[in-house]
């Protein structure tokens, strides 16, 4: 698990059938956090965060499967938590 900063939302015209009605959202790793060279990712929002919020990110298929309903999702990254 990581801890990363929602910077942005995706808009998409069309998305996989398991994503319907679930945010997709643009994160940023925290720097002081975690690795400063990471890359920027697109994670699935299962808590409802919003744009600033520092989440709790993970790259888990077990947590994409049951956010999705899906057995094989299309996510790799699930929002599980917002960081008082």
């Amino acid at each position: 698990m990581k801890i990363c900063r929602v910077i942005g939302k995706v808009i998409a015209t069309a998305k996989h059938p398991a994503l319907e009605g679930r945010a997709l959202l643009v994160l940023r790793p925290e720097p002081e956090r975690g690795d400063p060279a990471e890359a920027m990712q697109i994670a699935v929002d299962a808590v409802g965060a919003g744009l600033g919020s520092v989440v709790l990110v993970t790259e888990s298929g077990a947590a994409g499967r049951l956010v999705t309903g899906a057995e094989h999702p299309p996510v790799r990254s699930v929002i599980v938590g917002i960081v008082d």
